[in-house]
Formats: structure tokens, sequence, C-alpha cells
């Protein structure tokens, strides 16, 4: 019988050739996919980084040509009054030699001489004005903000509304509500608003406003009011000073101090206490009060404080106040409490500071 030739490349070689090929090629499709998707993943977050700084980069050549208009406007205007100046000073000169030419003349030409000179005082306020160098200010001069009186009061009282942090510290216990402790057990029953309207507490606040219209503008300063507690007039700002050119901050604080209703006991000490947590200390402190303390760090069992509880208490008090800052003090009169007026005037002379009791009209 003849052998069958055996060929390599029969339809069953080729077929298994085919089939290999088809897998890789399926291999290569679906590993082709996935970097394909992850590509996409990793160069997404890249374009909207880029989109981000293409659009930060817009923006910063938007700037860059306003601040360059404003540039060539301010210079504009500079060589504009460079131009006014110049022919201000040519009219000075002309002036000047008008003026000596009519020395010594008949009264009639000293009438004119006195017109000219007139004339050359207004116009050099007015090249003063436009080189910039006028010491004129604006209604408010060099104060942070307004305060508007009754009446034209000039007091001399000695007190210095200076230094880099000035603490501002007032009274707003039960006491701040009239002079006399019968006014006081009257008006405590009052309702808030009636409380709010009273003529002492009124005063302290008017106090308060007047003293943030003396601050310097490179200072930093803080308002606290205290009874049983010491608290900040504005929320969250326990411990922090605060810019005194910041005049939105003055008058949010002055327009909280309004609100504060006069309630509760006296603790200097807690008082003085919240002083010490201010980082850095203050180098000034404004005391606004009444009378010595009823309290110290806590509410007292008894009701009643007898007058030598009450000194011993501020002499406990005054130990927390930091060594070397003086105390500033305002007292308001206050019926029943002899001794308050020697404490605190040995107080402020001690610390270096000033004390005085306005009148009622003040400030």
């Amino acid at each position: 019988m003849r052998r069958r030739k055996v060929t390599v490349f029969s339809l069953s070689f080729l077929d298994c050739i085919c089939c290999g090929l088809g897998a890789v090629i399926l291999l290569f499709v679906i590993v082709n996919a996935k970097g394909a998707l992850r590509r996409n993943e990793v160069t997404t977050d890249l374009r909207s980084q880029v989109t981000r700084l293409e659009k930060e980069m817009l923006e910063g050549k938007k700037g860059l040509i306003e601040v360059r208009n404003t540039l060539e406007e301010t210079l504009a205007e500079l060589v504009k009054t460079q131009g006014l100046s110049r022919e201000v000073t040519k009219i000075i000169q002309e002036n000047k030699t008008e003026l000596a030419h009519y020395e010594g003349q008949t009264l009639a030409s000293k009438a004119h001489i006195n017109k000219l000179k007139a004339d050359i005082k207004s116009i050099e306020e007015n090249l003063k004005r436009l080189e910039g160098r006028s010491k004129a200010q604006d209604d408010y001069g060099f104060k942070l903000r307004r305060f508007v009186g009754q009446g034209d009061r000039q007091y001399i009282t000695g007190l210095k509304v200076s230094g880099d942090r000035i603490f501002i510290l007032v009274d707003a216990s039960a006491s701040m509500l009239d002079e006399t402790i019968v006014g006081i057990i009257r008006r405590r029953h009052l309702s808030d608003e009636a409380k709010l309207k009273s003529q002492k507490w009124q005063q302290a606040v008017a106090t308060v406003d007047w003293l943030t219209t003396q601050l310097p503008q490179s200072g930093k300063f803080q308002v606290y009011t205290f009874n049983e507690t010491a608290v900040p007039v504005l929320d969250s700002t326990e411990g922090v000073w605060l810019d005194a050119a910041d005049v939105g901050k003055l008058n949010e604080t002055v327009g909280r101090l309004h609100e504060v209703v006069p309630q509760k006991g006296t603790s200097l000490l807690n008082a003085f206490s919240a002083l010490r947590k201010m980082n850095p200390p203050p180098d000034n402190i404004l005391l606004l009060v009444d009378s010595l303390p009823t309290m110290g760090a806590r509410k007292p069992v008894r009701k009643r404080v007898s007058g030598k509880r009450r000194l011993s208490l501020f002499e406990r008090a005054a130990a927390k106040l930091p060594a070397g800052v003086p105390v500033n003090i305002i007292l308001y009169p206050m019926e029943g409490d002899p001794m308050a007026a020697s404490a605190f005037w040995r107080l402020a002379k001690d610390t270096g500071g000033s004390f005085f009791s306005p009148s009622r009209d003040w400030p």
C-alpha cells in the first residue's frame, strides 16, 4: 500500500495559527482599551489644571492691563498737575512783580496792593493743594470716627487715649442704671428697653463712643463689658486685638454696646483677669466704673456686702492687673460707696494713669 505524503502546512496547522493570532489581537485590544481609559483619567485632571491656569493667566493679564491703564491715567494727571503748578507759579511771580511796582503809591494804590496780596495768598493756597502739601483736613480731621456732642464743651481731663494696644473696660452691672440705690432697685424691675434708656448708662455708652474717636490710627483696641463676668462687646473676639484703623469695627463695637443691658453684680476680679488673657498685653487701660466690686470670682453667699469687704475685693482684683500698664479711670457717681473715689484714685496714681469723675453732660 502506498504511504500518504505528510504536508506541514496543512489545514489544521493554519487553523491553529489563525486562532493564536486572533487571541493575540484580542488581548492587545483589551489591554489597549484599559490603557486608553487610564490615560483619559490621568489627562482629565491635567486638563482641568491647565484650564484653571489658563483662566488665572487671563485674569492676571486683565489685571495687568487695568494697572497699566491706571498708571497711564496717573501719569497724565501728574503731567496736567505739573503744568498747572508751573502756570500758577508764573502767575505768582507776575503778581509779586506788580505788587512791588505799586508799593509806596497813594491810598488807592495801597488798596489795590492789598487786593493783590489777597489774590496771591489764594493762589498760593491753590498751589499747595495742587502739590499735595495742603494741611487742611476733612470734617473728621485725624480722628477715626466722628462724635457730635451737645453744645461746645471743651473739658481738660488729662485723659490719654494713646498706645499701641488700648483696652476699654466698661462696668455693665445693675449699679450703672442709676446714681441712687432706690433708683437702681426700681429700674432693675423695668423692661430691658427702659434699662437701656437710663441716663447714667447712656452717658457711659456716649463716653465709649467719644473714646473710639480718639484712638490712634496705628494702634489696636478691644472693648469688654463686665458684671459678674467679663466678655468682649463683639462676639467671637475674646483675646483678640482689633485694628483701630478699621472704622467699620469701631462703628460695630459702639453699635453693639448700645444693645448691652446693665444687670447683675460687679466682679472686678474677673474683669482684670480677662486683661491677662490678651496676648500681647495692653499698654493702656481705660476703666469706666461707678463703685467698688460686690463679689470676687464667684457670687457671695450673702446678698449684703460690707464696705470693708468690698474694699478687700478691690485690692484682690487690683493685684491681677498686668504690671507697668497705666489705668485711666472714669468714675461715675454712686450713692453709698464713699471709699470708691479714694480707692480708684490710688489705683490710677500707682499705675501712672489718670482719674476723673465726669459731669452729667460729658462728653
